[in-house]
């Protein structure tokens, strides 16, 4: 889980398949944003952007010692990041957020009691929506999508099997899909590449540990081959296709000390296989990838744990990715959770937290590349 740098462990990989251009890391006009408000310790999981002028962004915040603390909600207006009042609602966590408008956005979250909520932004704060299946305690919703029709993708889990739960524009019309033909599995992103084509990430357990998993929906599941690895989980993906498809995630391998870091995790699938990519760094995690205008993969977020003054990101340069380290001094070890692109614009953001583990002092943290 993003963020719990504590708890992984992991081995150094051995050269790839394929390598990655390893030049000397360079800041890349990223530049920190304030994001004021939060209480220790804080975090910002996702975020989402319809333009320069609005952007959601969620997370948890409160969190020390034993207390799970509580859900945290940021909204962009173009200027300044402002926190949400969510005191109307009981959540302990946001983990995810998507929109396409200032009154279509959703999110989903993670209850101090049974079952989780799902979230829909109403233009003024969040409101919980009534869907298939609510309250039921073993229900989990993990991650969100929308679509420019307003159609909602979110997968999770219902009944003891991995599934989508697909809901209509106005949020009034709900189904579950037929279950991921994949037993034990947790899916933590859902994409949609186009109208009718999402696809999901994960892990399946393989008894002894777990192995990464991509699979799609297009009326039917078609799972591809697991993405092979020591206990590798897939914490986010990007597609331009079905032959061009780019996995991020972290190796925690065979064990180690408590506090030794996993492996950042990049492949690619061509539509026959996955190829290992090198990252530029062995120690850390690969949290999320974003796409440019075109749709190609092109930013991917990170954390280097043996360069840990700033913050670490992957840029697509051509057929390579290229290390790219963001700004200095406004955060003591940032840790990113998630990049994505800013429509309209070439421009890019990015969220997490201002230290690697969600223990106070750790605020929630946020970073902007001006298109």
């Amino acid at each position: 889980m993003a963020g719990a740098i504590g708890a992984l462990s992991g081995v150094a990989l051995g050269p790839g398949q394929a390598l990655a251009d390893v030049p000397t890391p360079r800041t890349q006009g990223w530049q920190a944003v304030p994001a004021p408000g939060s209480v220790p310790a804080a975090q910002l999981r996702r975020i989402a952007a319809v333009g320069p002028q609005l952007a959601w962004a969620v997370g948890e915040e409160a969190r020390g010692g034993s207390s799970q603390g509580r859900a945290l909600a940021m909204l962009w207006n173009g200027s300044a990041w402002t926190k949400t009042d969510l005191s109307h609602l009981n959540h302990t966590r946001l983990s995810d957020v998507a929109g396409v408008c200032a009154t279509a956005a959703w999110s989903v979250g993670q209850p101090v009691g049974t079952g989780s909520p799902l979230l829909r932004w109403d233009g003024t704060t969040w409101r919980e929506v009534a869907f298939p299946g609510q309250g039921e305690a073993d229900v989990r919703l993990n991650a969100v999508a929308v679509g420019p029709d307003r159609q909602v993708w979110i997968c999770g889990s219902r009944g003891g099997a991995a599934r989508l739960l697909h809901g209509d524009g106005d949020g009034q019309r709900w189904r579950w899909l037929d279950p991921l033909p994949v037993a034990s599995v947790n899916l933590y992103r859902v994409v949609l590449r186009s109208p009718g084509e999402v696809w999901v990430s994960g892990d399946q357990s393989n008894g002894g540990g777990w192995t990464g998993l991509v699979a799609r929906w297009d009326g039917a599941w078609t799972v591809l081959p697991p993405v092979a690895g020591l206990r590798l989980s897939i914490a986010d993906l990007h597609s331009a296709g079905p032959d061009d498809v780019w996995a991020v995630g972290t190796e925690f391998g065979v064990g180690g000390p408590p506090g030794r870091p996993g492996n950042p995790s990049l492949s690619h699938w061509d539509g026959t296989a996955w190829t290992r990519v090198e990252t530029g760094f062995v120690a850390g995690s690969l949290t999320g990838i974003a796409g440019d205008a075109q749709g190609r993969a092109a930013w991917i977020s990170g954390w280097n744990f043996q360069d840990q003054s700033r913050s670490t990101y992957l840029r697509r340069d051509g057929s390579t990715w290229t290390v790219v380290r963001g700004p200095a001094g406004t955060a003591p070890a940032p840790y990113l959770n998630a990049v994505t692109s800013i429509p309209g614009t070439t421009g890019f953001w990015s969220v997490g937290m201002t230290r690697p583990t969600p223990s106070p002092p750790t605020e929630a943290y946020t970073e902007r590349l001006e298109g």
